[in-house]
């Protein structure tokens, strides 16, 4: 005697359930953990992304794309060193919360006789600006683990 297709199918969908239900092990799932380092609505981790915009805050920005994670800035000169400017880009680059998803670059001009002119970048800046960007995106996620 041959089963209908649509007994066949019906034993089909109850086993696959079966399986799946069996692969939880009757464990009670947690909750989900808020500050979870991959929580986040736009496509990079949602604290570097919040912190890079924080330290960036005081320079102009070109171009900030959350769905890439760059961050662009124009150009900023000190009113301390006017004859000085620096322009920045921060790349994030996933959506867990560690030092090496980060990477900040930046430009540096001096004003030689009216004209901008390229000068290197201090390795120390650019390191200096990845440790204010990670501690500020550390102190997001604990403030989010605290409420």
């Amino acid at each position: 005697m041959s089963v209908p297709r649509f007994a066949r199918a019906a034993l089909c969908v109850a086993g696959t359930l079966a399986l799946l239900s069996a692969c939880g092990g009757g464990e009670k799932r947690a909750e989900a953990d808020i500050a979870a380092s991959q929580v986040t609505t736009i496509g990079v981790n949602s604290y570097l992304w919040r912190a890079s915009l924080d330290a960036l805050s005081f320079m102009p920005l070109l171009q900030a794309d959350s769905a890439g994670g760059v961050i662009v800035t124009d150009w900023y000169a000190n009113p301390q060193s006017p004859s000085e400017r620096m322009k920045v880009t921060v790349s994030i680059l996933d959506q867990d919360l560690r030092a090496d998803a980060l990477r900040v670059a930046a430009s540096r001009q001096v004003n030689q006789n009216g004209q901008w002119v390229d000068a290197p970048v201090r390795a120390a800046t650019v390191q200096k600006l990845e440790e204010v960007i990670l501690t500020k995106a550390r102190d997001l996620r604990q403030s989010a683990i605290r409420e």
